[in-house]
């Protein structure tokens, strides 16, 4: 398809979708991917599809450019287009029955908080665990679940009224989400939800956001899973340990590969954007760079020069660093700020989750863990203790069902010591250790309104003379730190604490009690 020069609109046909204006690199990668769609039976410009077949193979694109430069924009466009050419979005939290002329979408991101971000957007996203695990309905509820999909007759449930089910139909239809309408209609996960099994079924068209976050064995596991795929990836991130130094989208060929050059910025000038780009500018030392942030402060809000950490930011959005050593000194001076007892955890403070502690024999109970969002990296924070010894209520942030209560071991790292320590533990279970603040590796497919970012970390990356991927490793690391600010980022430059005004509090989380408990795990 020829490119049309200049800006265009984003549809030629007349399909009642926003009328926006694209970019050249936009619009040639708009056309890129609509080539590939219409390949596989998916034709954008005449709103048509066709049966998948095995005939059309596999296909693999990748669509990078850094932050600002419209990927997630792009990725919200062709989710449009897909839909109005009928096009059906599946997620991790119900699939109705399969059809021959089904042609389907997903939407994935590598974390809750990253999947979260572009829901907030509009964007039903799920995380790439959800989508891998699906759940295994209660018969009797499945009736409903099809019924809500449109594919069954409004049935009659026992102990369901015909305004319970009024209450299911009207949240469906806002939200598309299965859970949330059976819970609308006065049910519990534990009612529908019996357990969850590794998806067995290949899937059609895959859309993965945070592409750089990815690492080899996932990569594979998507190519597998999805016939027609689209990586969306910032090469300027870190990429993961472990991995040379590369993305997984670095070896793929030129010609599978969009890249977007331009920087679209929103109506003002966006400071923190600026200073992530001025980063790519290889004459600018840390001192120069440094430089631009105090001018960025003293002229814009959203730019903060910070004498000190700020406890109270800490609670919901950790601290961003490069040493481990820095992690664990500014964790142990916000327990202390809190007044948190050496022994216990407060309710409200904030955990990350370490990974999961199971013997292959418990496979089920990973799923189930998993599945609610208790990945590693997932970010929660502690609401209590949970009804039997060792299990925790939880707030999984950017879940879809955020409120759990999990078999936990939280572990307490100390300065100076070699092993952790851990206030209380199940014996098998999810693993988490505190929140407050966190790398930057760890950070990326997060943001957060405010970021702190911790300054005097960057300048031992820098001391140190460490290259990555042709970048000097600070220059990384303060790129990857800044765009995880959505709106204000506190340049940290002195090791310092602000003591917070109010004690923790957990009022601006969803004030529902935790309803699921993930009981598999021996207390």
């Amino acid at each position: 398809m020829p490119l049309v020069p200049g800006p265009r609109p984003l549809y030629d046909c007349a399909m009642t979708l926003p009328a926006l204006q694209f970019s050249d690199d936009q619009a040639e990668a708009f056309d890129r991917v609509s080539e590939m769609l219409r390949g596989v039976g998916v034709d954008l410009d005449e709103g048509t599809l066709t049966p998948r077949t095995e005939a059309q193979g596999r296909r693999v694109l990748a669509l990078v450019g850094k932050a600002g430069s419209g990927k997630t924009m792009l990725l919200a466009r062709l989710h449009e287009a897909l839909v109005a050419a009928g096009v059906e979005t599946v997620s991790g939290d119900y699939e109705g029955r399969r059809r021959k002329d089904r042609r389907t979408l997903a939407i994935l991101a590598p974390t809750n908080k990253a999947a979260s971000v572009l829901r907030q957007r509009g964007v039903p996203a799920t995380t790439i665990h959800r989508i891998l695990y699906t759940p295994v309905y209660d018969p009797e509820y499945e009736k409903i679940a099809e019924w809500l999909a449109g594919n069954g007759e409004r049935p009659v449930v026992a102990g369901l009224g015909e305004a319970a089910l009024d209450r299911a139909l009207a949240f469906y239809q806002s939200h598309k989400s299965v859970p949330g309408a059976l819970a609308a209609a006065g049910l519990r996960g534990s009612d529908f939800i019996t357990g969850w099994k590794r998806r067995e079924e290949p899937l059609d068209i895959g859309f993965v956001d945070e592409g750089s976050m990815l690492d080899e064995r996932q990569f594979n596991d998507l190519q597998e899973i999805f016939s027609t795929l689209l990586v969306f990836g910032d090469p300027a991130q870190l990429a993961p340990v472990n991995q040379s130094g590369k993305m997984v989208f670095d070896d793929l060929p030129d010609a599978r590969k969009l890249v977007l050059h331009r920087i679209h910025r929103q109506a003002e000038d966006n400071p923190i954007l600026d200073l992530a780009h001025a980063l790519g500018d290889p004459a600018i030392g840390i001192e120069d760079f440094e430089t631009l942030v105090a001018q960025a402060a003293a002229r814009d809000p959203r730019v903060v020069w910070a004498g000190r950490v700020e406890a109270e930011l800490m609670a919901r959005s950790p601290v961003l660093v490069w040493r481990n050593a820095t992690r664990i000194r500014l964790i142990q001076a916000f327990r202390a700020a809190y007044g948190a007892p050496p022994d216990s955890l407060l309710t409200g403070e904030p955990l990350v989750c370490d990974g999961i502690e199971l013997p292959l024999r418990h496979r089920n109970k990973r799923l189930d863990l998993e599945a609610r969002g208790l990945i590693k990296g997932a970010q929660a924070i502690y609401l209590g203790p949970g009804k039997r010894a060792g299990f925790s209520r939880l707030h999984v942030i950017g879940a879809e069902d955020p409120q759990v209560s999990a078999a936990s071991i939280v572990k307490i790292e100390m300065p100076d010591a070699e092993e952790p320590f851990i206030p209380f533990a199940a014996h098998m279970g999810a693993t988490f250790l505190h929140g407050a603040a966190v790398t930057i590796h760890k950070a990326q497919g997060s943001q957060w309104e405010d970021v702190q970012l911790f300054a005097p970390d960057l300048h031992a990356a820098a001391r140190m003379g460490r290259v990555e991927a042709g970048q000097p490793l600070w220059k990384r690391l303060a790129y990857v730190a800044i765009t995880r600010a959505e709106k204000r980022l506190f340049w940290v430059v002195r090791n310092r604490l602000a003591r917070p005004g109010a004690p923790l509090s957990t009022d601006d989380l969803r004030a529902a009690p935790a309803q699921l408990e993930l009981t598999g795990t021996p207390g």
